[in-house]
C-alpha cells in the first residue's frame, strides 16, 4: 500500500535552518522515497512499511540531536492513503 506523508518541521530554536537541511538531506538519501519540498511542507511518498520506517528513524535522529540542551522540535504531518500506485 502506498501512502504520502506531509510533514513540517519547525525547529526552536535561533538558528534553525540547519537542522532543516539536515532533515530533508537524510530523507532523500533514501531511494525507496520519493520526496518533494516546497517553502511550507514536504512530501514523502511511497510504500506505507518505507515511508513510515524512514520517518520513525528520522525524527528520533532530530529529536536526540536536541537532547541534553534547552532546544526543543514539532513535528506536523498529514498521513493521506492509500494512494493508487504510480
Amino acid at each position: 500500500m502506498d501512502i504520502g506523508v506531509e510533514i513540517s518541521l519547525y525547529p526552536l530554536q535561533r538558528d534553525f535552518v540547519p537542522a532543516i537541511r539536515e532533515f530533508l538531506g537524510r530523507l532523500n538519501a533514501d531511494a525507496r522515497l520519493q520526496v518533494v519540498t516546497n517553502s511550507m511542507s514536504t512530501q514523502v511518498f511511497g510504500t506505507y512499511e518505507d515511508v513510515m520506517e524512514a520517518l520513525r528513524r528520522e525524527l528520533r535522529t532530530t529529536l536526540e540531536s536536541l537532547q541534553g540542551g534547552a532546544d526543543k522540535a514539532v513535528f506536523v504531518m498529514k498521513v493521506l492513503g492509500p494512494l493508487a500506485p504510480a
